[in-house]
């Protein structure tokens, strides 16, 4: 599925983005069949399988986050609120971090541990970190709750207010990460942290897996938002993504608003494909919106999505249609491919060029690493990427 993520990333359109998915097979599938009898089951139903562009869904309806009481005293904190979130695919260089934290305006940088894991069939991107140390970094309603400081110390999750809702997650109850360690929801905050779901302790982070230093925030005056961004941007280089936070909002919307715009404007020239009558005939018309895109790399991730449209969720993380986007990617990416004026997430006359456009942004159309790059950004998990890349392959034999 699309956005930002067994351990997995968060996409700037739909927040942050974390590294690393384990394959979602319980070990009695993979006994029963292999991945390769699977592909063969399905790989042939293209040419005969018709689109269904069902128009009449609708998204499910808005989660109200639970409600968290603010609590008074505790200890003095000097808060330092994030105004910049970045999330790196890798660990970030000691050198660039010194880089940023020299940054005209920057007065503080802590980087973090992050990832996602698969719990209970629904993915949640977290951050693993020193409670004492992120403290001084959440809200000052959340830095005065001793029992969220208290679960994370006791090795349990704290989940964020909007993920506790959006998820169903049940205070206090446990829940089997998958081939990891059975973790307790201990308690529900919100820390305002756009795609994170959740906070581990750095012990727990580790049991789990997560990646090592990918994550850094970024605290300064707000009024100088617009310039520390321009400044970190520069000091990360490509790959890394950078997330406005805290109270900028002014700056945060405008700056999305921009970006929007200018992707949806690329997109309204080069993605209509009609109404074609079959997947096969929609991949290959779609892949053209991005030249040097295989239509059987559409194909492989429409049939790991949806199995080319049997299955449009809602998924557990709320991603929707037979390409699985999440909504706040498709406002960037989406695209109206059968030209009648809506670009709707539910149809794969819009659906499949708008993976084609998301996958073009993020360099699939060069081939090679670019396209492994890209396709890693629609799930952000190297497992997806040769799922994905293996189906195609086996599309390319049936369909030469």
């Amino acid at each position: 599925m699309v956005a930002i993520l067994a351990v997995t990333a968060l996409a700037v359109t739909a927040g942050a983005v974390f590294v690393v998915l384990r394959p979602s097979e319980t070990p009695a599938q993979a006994r029963t069949v292999t991945p390769d009898q699977r592909r063969d089951m399905t790989v042939r139903d293209l040419a005969r399988l018709a689109p269904q562009a069902d128009l009449s869904q609708a998204s499910p309806p808005p989660v109200t986050p639970t409600p968290v009481a603010v609590a008074t005293g505790g200890p003095g904190i000097t808060l330092t609120p994030p105004r910049l979130f970045v999330v790196s695919p890798s660990t970030l260089p000691e050198r660039v971090k010194q880089d940023i934290a020299r940054l005209g305006h920057v007065q503080k940088v802590d980087s973090f541990d992050g990832g996602a894991v698969r719990l209970s069939g629904a993915t949640l991107n977290l951050l693993a970190v020193e409670p004492a140390r992120f403290r001084a970094w959440a809200p000052r309603a959340v830095a005065d709750q001793p029992r969220v400081w208290e679960a994370l110390n006791r090795g349990e999750l704290v989940a964020d207010s909007a993920a506790t809702g959006r998820l169903g997650l049940v205070l206090g109850a446990r829940y089997q990460v998958d081939a990891g360690p059975v973790l307790r929801v201990a308690a529900s905050a919100p820390f305002g942290l756009l795609g994170v779901d959740g906070l581990v302790s750095a012990e727990t982070g580790r049991r789990l897996g997560l990646l090592p230093g990918v994550a850094l925030l970024v605290n300064g005056p707000e009024k100088e938002v617009a310039a520390m961004e321009a400044g970190v941007r520069e000091a990360l280089g490509p790959g890394a993504q950078v997330v406005v936070v805290g109270g900028s909002r002014t700056v945060r919307a405008r700056t999305a608003k921009a970006r929007t715009e200018q992707v949806k404007e690329r997109a309204a020239t080069r993605a209509t494909v009609g109404r074609p009558g079959s997947y096969l005939e929609l991949y290959r018309k779609a892949a053209a919106v991005c030249p040097g895109l295989s239509w059987t790399v559409l194909a492989a991730i429409g049939q790991v999505e949806s199995s080319h449209g049997r299955n449009n969720g809602p998924s557990s993380a709320g991603a929707l249609g037979p390409m699985q986007f999440m909504p706040a990617t498709w406002k960037v990416y989406g695209v109206d491919g059968d030209g009648d004026g809506v670009s709707d997430i539910w149809s794969p006359y819009d659906a499949v060029p708008g993976a084609a456009n998301y996958l073009c942004a993020n360099g699939a159309g060069q081939g090679g690493k670019k396209l492994e790059k890209a396709v890693w950004f629609y799930n952000h998990s190297w497992a997806y990427v040769n799922k994905v890349l293996s189906t195609a392959q086996a599309y390319a034999r049936a369909y030469p």
